[in-house]
């Protein structure tokens, strides 16, 4: 298993795997083009991969503009195997050393994903839109 940076070259497969996804599905795919992944990456944030055999098999991107977590997904056949907190930890570390200002994220309500960040250390900070809304301080990271 690789872990590094996300680069523009990564975001076919970035698609495919946020594309492959059973929980936090895309009513409309064309609504995350290319274009928007390449200027989370490269303008608003940082993302990350995790590589096997070639092949991206999970990925994060964190927001500095709108201090959130964009995005973390994997293929469906590699969960549970400590990939995605791998990927959490690669973007929060890098989130928080650039800034100390809460970080939030939204997600599905009764998701495998609600659990995932809850036992990760966030906080329940009530909704966004239908989503739960999870917020980490830097106070609470550094624990």
């Amino acid at each position: 298993m690789i872990y590094r940076k996300a680069t523009i070259k990564d975001i076919p497969l970035i698609q495919v795997v946020r594309n492959s996804v059973k929980e936090n599905q895309l009513s409309n795919p064309s609504l995350i083009p290319n274009e928007l992944v390449e200027e989370f990456i490269t303008k608003r944030g940082t993302g990350f991969v995790c590589e096997i055999d070639d092949n991206i098999v999970g990925f994060s991107i964190v927001d500095f503009i709108e201090n959130n977590v964009w995005a973390l997904f994997l293929l469906p056949e590699h969960e549970g195997k400590g990939i995605g907190k791998k990927l959490h930890q690669l973007m929060l570390d890098e989130y928080f050393s650039k800034t100390e200002k809460t970080i939030w994220l939204s997600t599905e309500t009764n998701s495998r994903a609600e659990l995932f960040y809850q036992k990760q250390g966030w906080k329940n900070a009530g909704f966004h839109g239908e989503e739960i809304k999870f917020e980490m301080s830097f106070k609470d990271w550094k624990k």
